[in-house]
Order: structure tokens, then sequence, then C-alpha cells
């Protein structure tokens, strides 16, 4: 099984901050997140756990991005993350990603930058997200929405927990970019790990990169 690299979160937060400062006027949406937990939660943040893309992705990179800032998150909650198929894994954190272009670009049909398998998903291009795209709208408004779900099932297959973020952005906001996108995202699902059963919270990008 392919070992993801980490990138450290403060070095996320360096990258962003020095792109937020030369991408005026971008727009850098807040991160609403929901999630669902299991009647029996004990089993969460403990034990083994394994990383699994039910959907294929074109694009490495984003794929290992991805899996990278979801690792992180999962080790700091208490899992220990098994990527090299050494181990076999008590739960497995399901992760899917799309991105599709909000409703002011939305006759263009599905964005084509490399991370997902659905229609509508970063699939194609392989250039690293927002490069040369031209969604219309302006970069003072949301162009795209970016969502990542993830679904921790333990052994015999049953949901534990799962989680969805999803985060509007101009397609010139640094945000957008696939490093910084995965690991806001992935902090934000994680962020007060379980949650609460059915909630709904809305966090803005800086109560994430200043953890």
């Amino acid at each position: 099984m392919t070992k993801y690299l980490a990138f450290p979160r403060a070095a996320i937060v360096a990258i962003s901050a020095a792109a937020l400062s030369a991408c005026a006027g971008s727009y850098t949406g807040p991160v609403e997140v929901t999630r669902f937990v299991s009647e029996q939660p004990t089993a969460l943040g403990q034990g083994t756990i394994t990383i699994d893309f039910p959907e294929e992705m074109e694009n490495q990179s984003a794929r290992n991005a991805f899996a990278s800032a979801i690792a992180d998150e999962l080790s700091a909650q208490g899992y220990q993350v098994v990527l090299d198929g050494s181990a076999t894994a008590t739960q497995t954190a399901s992760i899917r990603t799309t991105r599709n272009p909000l409703a002011a670009a939305s006759s263009r049909g599905p964005v084509s930058v490399g991370v997902g398998g659905s229609t509508g998903g970063y699939r194609g291009s392989g250039v690293g997200l927002g490069v040369g795209i031209n969604l219309g709208g302006g970069s003072r408004g949301p162009n795209v929405l970016t969502e990542l779900s993830v679904r921790i099932s333990g052994a015999d297959g049953a949901s534990v927990w799962e989680g969805r973020a999803q985060q509007p952005t101009s397609i010139n906001s640094p945000y957008s970019d696939v490093e910084a996108s995965a690991r806001v995202l992935a902090a934000a699902l994680f962020k007060d790990f379980p949650g609460g059963n059915g909630e709904t919270v809305t966090l803005d990008v800086d109560q994430l990169v200043s953890q």
C-alpha cells in the first residue's frame, strides 16, 4: 500500500498566510461541518485504523494530500494509523472528496482539476486545483464548493462515525490549493471529535489554522 507523506500543519499555515497576502480580493468562505455518531462511540479514537478511497482518484498528489491530512487528524485523536499493509486494522476511514462550481458558474459544468471519482469531482487535468480555470463570477465571491467526507467503520463494516466538511471559495483563494484545502477541511472535520450526533457547525478558517 502507498505510504503517504505527512505535511506539517505549521507549514500549511505559513504557505496559506503567504498566499493570502498575494491573493487580495479572493474569497475564502467558512467551513460547514456535519457529523453523525453511532450509539456506541466508545470504539472511536482508539485502536488501529486504515485509510480507504472507495472511488478512484486520478491525481496521485491530491490523493496523497487528503490521505496525509486525514491520517494526521486520526493520529491526533488517538488512533494508530496503518498505511503500509503490514497489519490488519480494526477500523477503516473511507474518504471521498469533490469540487463543484456554484450557481454563478453552473452552466460551465463540473470542474475537472484532479481529485475525485464522481461527476463534478476533482478529476482529469492533474494540474493542481484552480490553475488556469475561469469559472466566472469574479474573485470577490465564491466560485466553487469543495467537500470532504469521511466514514469510519468497524471490522464488521458498520458505520460508527460519519462527517462531511464543505467550504466555498473563489478559484484563486489560497484555500483552493489542494494541500491547504485538504488540511483545513480535515481540521474542521475532526475539530472537537467526535462531535454531537447530527450537529452542524460553521467554522472560520482562522479558527482552524491557528490550532
